[in-house]
């Protein structure tokens, strides 16, 4: 439209669309070739005149090829959906063996305008990390979710079987991760003996920062790595084949649109609980061979 005052590209498209609410969305868009103005790539420094065409290309349209894999849905409404991510799944990428082409067509559409074309990741879980992974159906939805993500106010919870045992049944580790500050509180569940790693303990982690791996270098880091942590674990104790023993439990949050209080938690999974029995009777057995002289 005609306009009176001279304004740059990155300064009129804030707002104009639904994905480009902030100056640095309008920034990271015209650095990934989103955005075109005349049919041309846009600059920053573009002034705006009148009669001006501007083209946002989405490339949430670009086509996803389904995979055949079930993926269970804890919570969902008309803005996000809250899955439980199974083990070795990697979340997304330019793979075809991904979560979010596990989801295709698998959550409801939503009904509002800024809808995403399909449900999108919102954070990350390691490959071999399963459980609580939210994602979004709305651009709307996925900004706010971040935002709460970046200001620490979604409370998350992880569960993971570590070899050995803590000096205390509760508590925090402080350790920095690459020269960042992280922070992780724990609590020790059940702790049973094992003949291969003397104790196994089944504790419950409560990330208060968001480093990469934070948990898995927190547990390396007291000497007590995470059961199949094939990076960070022990050599000759990582249990291969049986995957990381960590999982996404629970997740607290409120609502980005309607601040609704959001509690989601699932059960750890069996694999869990079998190990722990596994390598106690196996500890009980062999303790019990031994005192016969066996």
């Amino acid at each position: 439209p005609e306009t009176n005052e001279q304004r740059r590209f990155v300064d009129y498209c804030i707002g104009l669309f639904p994905q480009l609410m902030t100056k640095n969305a309008v920034k990271k868009a015209i650095k990934k070739e989103e955005l075109f103005v005349n049919g041309s790539l846009a600059t920053s420094g573009l002034f705006m005149k009148k009669g001006d065409i501007i083209d946002l290309i989405d490339n949430q349209k670009r086509l996803l090829k389904a995979f055949p894999l079930d993926v269970e849905i804890v919570f969902e409404d008309d803005y996000f959906v809250i899955v439980n991510k199974p083990s070795g799944l990697v979340v997304s990428g330019n793979m075809f063996r991904t979560l979010e082409n596990a989801m295709v067509d698998k959550a409801l559409p939503s009904t509002q305008q800024d809808k995403n074309q399909h449900v999108k990741p919102v954070h990350r879980l390691d490959a071999a990390t399963s459980g609580l992974l939210i994602m979004s159906k709305t651009a709307t939805a996925h900004r706010s979710l971040a935002k709460l993500f970046e200001n620490r106010q979604i409370q998350k919870v992880y569960h993971a079987i570590v070899s050995g045992e803590f000096e205390d049944k509760k508590g925090s580790i402080n350790q920095d991760i690459r020269g960042q500050y992280a922070e992780t509180d724990f609590e020790v569940k059940k702790i049973v003996s094992s003949l291969r790693s003397e104790k196994l303990s089944l504790i419950e982690l409560t990330p208060k920062t968001g480093r990469t791996h934070q948990l898995r270098i927190h547990c390396a880091a007291m000497g007590i790595p995470i059961v199949g942590d094939q990076l960070y674990g022990e050599e000759g104790k990582t249990m291969l084949h049986k995957g990381l023993f960590l999982v996404a439990t629970s997740l607290i949050f409120n609502h980005p649109i309607t601040d609704d209080l959001v509690v989601v938690e699932i059960e750890i999974p069996n694999k869990f609980e079998s190990l722990m029995e596994r390598e106690e009777r196996r500890w009980n057995r062999f303790k019990l061979d031994d005192s016969q002289g066996n």
